[in-house]
């Protein structure tokens, strides 16, 4: 890297992008681009993660589906970049006979789970439950937290300062 006219010493990286550096998501995204050649399922890239989806209607769809998890490994074996198998999970949506198969990377079943992605809890039966729990329990933490700087008689704009930190 060179700034002002300054140029920084080389560093060895053995594994992964340096965190925090400009050129790090831009390299990420260079070295992922191909991923989806010869997925027939849909794909989405975000930074480090990836989801593979599509709608399974059939023991074909369940077949193309794993065939594309097996691309994935290949993928990842060719760039010497391996897939933590323990962090993948399946999420089945909907009733249909299909719901209860199983998929598998590298020999490891994968878990079939409730997913919150972006702060969205996603459960297997597509009900809001989860997230308004989740919402409720955070909204009390910090009505909780008021309530308690008012019987303290704190001042006002030390409790707005308070809650706006609080709030994402």
């Amino acid at each position: 890297m060179c700034l002002t006219g300054t140029v920084s010493d080389w560093l060895e990286v053995f594994s992964g992008v340096p965190q925090g550096s400009v050129m790090g998501p831009l390299l990420s995204v260079m070295y992922i681009n191909d991923l989806d050649h010869g997925i027939t399922n849909w794909i989405l890239k975000f930074a480090d993660d990836t989801k593979i989806f599509g709608r399974i209607s059939n023991q074909e769809d369940t077949v193309r589906l794993q065939e594309d998890l097996n691309r994935f490994i290949e993928w990842t074996e060719e760039r010497q970049m391996m897939f933590n198998a323990s962090k993948c999970k399946v999420m089945h949506l909907g009733r249909k006979e299909y719901n209860n198969m199983e998929y598998y990377m590298s020999g490891q079943c994968l878990l079939t789970i409730t997913e919150e992605d972006l702060g969205i809890v996603i459960s297997v039966d597509v009900k809001p439950s989860q997230q308004c729990i989740q919402a409720f329990s955070k909204a009390s933490r910090i009505l909780f937290m008021i309530t308690t700087l008012c019987e303290r008689q704190l001042c006002c704009k030390k409790i707005q300062r308070r809650y706006t930190r609080m709030v994402p």
